[in-house]
């Protein structure tokens, strides 16, 4: 098609820049050439715009692409989170799957997982659920750093995460904010940054007992020692869910804020920004993790405190 292409191109343009030079040679003799010669012309001008016409027509055909997904490596993913609540310790234990498979994760069973608090003797945790593993003994302290040890049929992953200092949530309240002439109410959070830079912030926010999908994360690197007025914007790409989300008076919004590490935080906020297309990356990849070994996901330490409020 291309070949043919060429020589439609080749041929036309040459034609074309004749057919140019022979009007110009027309201007500048006497009108009685120009009449004895138009006809032809004519006859000329439609042969050429036939021509041109059909090359369009060939060259505008449509070819079928077919994609070739080769399949990637399958990879663990390991999701596990300790904070200062008791009965918090879980680790989540999944593996990725190729892109024509469908999107249920079923958990890795019989997998050996140890947490220790500060080098002291590691705490072995207990499969509840598929994939799915806890310790009822084991509740984080602020300042404490955690090793985790899992092993998934003798290849060994091993991670590090060190708990923040508790920030106190001072205050959740509802605001309205207007965008686009449009009206709409918003949990927003109130709290005090200490001084030093390094803070960072996880928020997770349910409305009447379910959670929202949107990842609200931010550091203090602009506002290190500041007062922070935090209002979670939820975002999603399909309107009528987006218009379903929307807070009503009367609903039950409850939210959490986990004081996180900052690779923690590198790890969410690499997600938020894969997730909402807003990754510049020529080409797209994993969020970052803190996870040494090869799997992917993280292992977080952190505070937890939460407020509810109703929408008034």
């Amino acid at each position: 098609m291309s070949s043919l292409y060429k020589k439609y191109a080749s041929f036309s343009g040459s034609k074309l820049q004749s057919f140019f030079q022979l009007l110009l040679c027309h201007s500048l003799v006497p009108q009685q050439f120009y009449a004895a010669k138009s006809g032809r012309m004519l006859k000329r001008v439609g042969l050429y715009m036939s021509f041109l016409l059909s090359a369009m027509y060939f060259t505008s055909c449509e070819k079928v692409i077919q994609l070739d997904l080769n399949e990637a490596e399958k990879k663990y993913v390991i999701e596990a989170e300790i904070s200062d609540s008791p009965n918090s310790c879980k680790v989540i234990v999944t593996q990725t799957k190729n892109f024509e498979e469908n999107n249920t994760f079923n958990g890795i069973s019989g997998v050996q997982i140890t947490i220790a608090d500060n080098n002291a003797t590691p705490v072995t945790l207990t499969e509840t659920s598929a994939g799915v593993y806890k310790s009822s003994s084991l509740t984080g302290i602020s300042g404490h750093t955690y090793n985790l040890v899992v092993n998934v049929d003798g290849q060994v992953f091993t991670a590090i995460s060190s708990m923040p200092a508790r920030v106190p949530l001072d205050s959740l309240y509802i605001t309205e904010r207007t965008f686009f002439d449009e009206t709409n109410k918003y949990a927003t959070l109130l709290y005090k940054d200490p001084f030093g830079t390094g803070n960072a912030y996880r928020y997770i926010q349910y409305v009447n007992g379910v959670k929202e999908k949107t990842i609200f994360v931010r550091d203090d690197d602009l506002a290190d020692g500041r007062s922070i007025e935090r209002t979670l914007f939820f975002y999603n790409n399909d309107d009528d869910e987006q218009e379903e989300k929307k807070l009503k008076s009367g609903d039950n919004v409850k939210v959490e804020m986990l004081c996180i590490s900052y690779p923690v935080y590198k790890y969410w906020y690499s997600l938020a920004e894969s997730s909402t297309g807003e990754n510049q990356s020529a080409t797209p990849g994993n969020p970052v993790t803190n996870i040494e070994g090869g799997a992917l996901g993280y292992f977080s330490a952190h505070t937890l405190q939460s407020k509810t409020v109703i929408v008034p």
